[in-house]
């Protein structure tokens, strides 16, 4: 009888089982000596994946740790998992013991789904380092006050946009922050509306973010074979996305480097003709390598690529989710918007826009902020860790290749440190004098130890400027009915390695009576 589908199935499904068991048998040997963490009891062969929630797993990490404690063992098929519930164990592993926390799992899913792009999920190694290095010494603190004037000049074209369509609200806040991300990366000039550009990166990053969970990594690693399932086949979701991710990322990566191409080298490979403002990204990695023998190399280019690449694709999603947990919360509460427009006007008057030189005046601006990136976490798993070596934290023991999630979710609603952790108060990072407290910002939703995102001083300075412009310009609110009264709504959000909110009905008021973009621009230029 000739093979048929059902007949691999039937073949490889035991031959994948015995496998995950035979590893399953040397991991409970090797760690005989000391008890692993606490956690749910894993069934035979599948661990505990069955009683994750797929679409919210940091809500079930959360519950186990009521359970459990703030460090917990658990198993994914073949695969160690330490979940980590609390900030403190989290830096205690992932910054003071960073040599054995900085590592990347293997991620089945980044090849197939065309993310090898991202140095984000390369292992810990040479070049890694490289590009790292690359990005700090573009977007490190003092380098990130140049991107300033940029900065400002694209939230008062988003304000712009915001007043002649507000109805596309979110759009605007995308082509924002993908500006932000295309001019200091590329210095790129990203279009007022409808940037091809953006929206090619727009694709790639909302089916890659929806699809490149650790959860659907680890099925894809148990049984790699799932990606090599003909797309046309009914359930063979994964490498249908798998393809269709691949030739968004190819065009996301592409049209960048077309740019490149056209705009710096202009036929002279040997760069002097360079273009760019000195400022961006691509120019000082160009820059640095015309004086070092790694210029034009192999490993140069590569990090080249996997530098610009990342800079941009991260600058242009995380941002815009922020900003948009940011309108969500004026809308349910206006009165923050309210509070916060006063302390603006006692600054700066109605004359002019603020501007960075104000922040210091603004605190409970700064709260928002903070109180922006906290409430609703854009990770909420934040970026999966790797141990290099066993290890022994607290009496337990840790192996070596465990995934460690650090649940950013659980960290920003703890409660004995953020007490009403699920409601958006600014207030809480103020003193009763309105001055900003001493406690630390929510660092942790940029990550850990020598993963934490180089690029975390211009996003918080681009989250800043669409905030405080917005508050001084617009009001945020609900949509009314035929009789004026607030249409309530339940908000929801979307599900995948990145969190945002879907859209929402909100109205967009101006608080200039009769205001049009000549006198938005007297009020900018009035600022500068």
């Amino acid at each position: 009888m000739p093979w048929s589908l059902s007949t691999h199935f039937a073949l490889l499904l035991p031959i994948s089982i015995a496998a995950i068991a035979f590893a399953d048998n040397l991991r409970r040997k090797k760690g005989a000596s000391l008890p692993l963490p606490p956690g749910p009891k894993p069934l035979p062969f599948i661990g505990s994946v069955l009683a994750i929630d797929s679409n919210k797993p940091w809500e079930t990490y959360s519950k186990w740790g009521e359970l459990y404690g703030s460090i917990i063992y658990a198993r994914f098929l073949n695969q160690d998992v330490i979940i980590v519930n609390s900030e403190k164990i989290a830096k205690d592993l992932m910054e003071r013991r960073s040599k054995i926390y900085s590592d990347r799992p293997f991620i089945a899913t980044v090849e197939p789904f065309g993310w090898s792009f991202n140095f984000a999920l390369s292992p810990y190694g040479d070049l890694w380092r490289t590009c790292r290095r690359f990005i700090h010494q573009t977007f490190r603190p003092e380098s990130s006050l140049n991107f300033r004037p940029m900065q400002l000049e694209k939230a008062h074209q988003l304000l712009v946009n915001l007043l002649q369509t507000p109805e596309d609200c979110f759009a605007h806040v995308s082509t924002y922050t993908a500006a932000i991300g295309m001019s200091s990366v590329y210095d790129y000039d990203v279009l007022p509306r409808n940037d091809p550009m953006v929206e090619t990166i727009n694709k790639a990053l909302f089916l890659g973010i929806r699809v490149m969970t650790p959860e659907r990594s680890m099925l894809l690693g148990a049984l790699p074979f799932l990606a090599r399932l003909p797309s046309w086949l009914p359930g063979a979701t994964i490498s249908r996305d798998a393809e269709l991710s691949r030739r968004y990322v190819a065009d996301m990566i592409e049209q960048p480097l077309k740019y490149l191409q056209d705009n710096i080298y202009q036929s002279d490979p040997s760069l002097q003709t360079l273009t760019l403002a000195n400022s961006c990204l691509t120019s000082q990695i160009l820059q640095k390598g015309q004086h070092t023998e790694t210029d034009g190399s192999e490993k140069f280019d590569e990090a080249l690529r996997l530098s610009t690449s990342t800079a941009f694709a991260a600058a242009a999603e995380t941002t815009s989710s922020v900003i948009r947990f940011f309108i969500l919360a004026m809308v349910l509460d206006p009165s923050i918007q309210e509070r916060a427009y006063a302390q603006i006007k006692s600054v700066t008057g109605t004359e002019r826009m603020p501007n960075f030189e104000d922040r210091d005046s603004l605190p409970y601006i700064d709260g928002i902020v903070r109180e922006s990136m906290r409430w609703q976490p854009i990770f909420p798993m934040g970026v999966v860790h790797a141990t290099t070596s066993d290890d022994i934290y607290d009496g337990c023991f840790i192996p070596k290749g465990a995934m460690i999630f650090p649940n950013v979710w659980a960290m920003a609603h703890d409660e004995s440190i953020f007490p009403n952790a699920s409601e958006f108060k600014p207030e809480r990072w103020l003193r009763s004098d309105g001055q900003l407290t001493d406690a630390e910002p929510p660092i942790f939703t940029f990550g850990f130890g020598r993963r934490i995102c180089p690029g975390r001083h211009l996003a918080d300075a681009s989250i800043w400027a669409a905030i405080i412009y917005c508050l001084t310009t617009f009001q945020f609110g609900k949509v009314k009915d035929a009789h004026g009264k607030d249409i309530d709504f339940v908000p929801t959000y979307t599900s995948g390695v990145a969190r945002q909110p879907e859209r929402f009905p909100l109205r967009i008021i101006p608080r200039i009576p009769d205001l049009d973009v000549d006198k938005l621009s007297q009020l900018v230029r009035a600022g500068e």
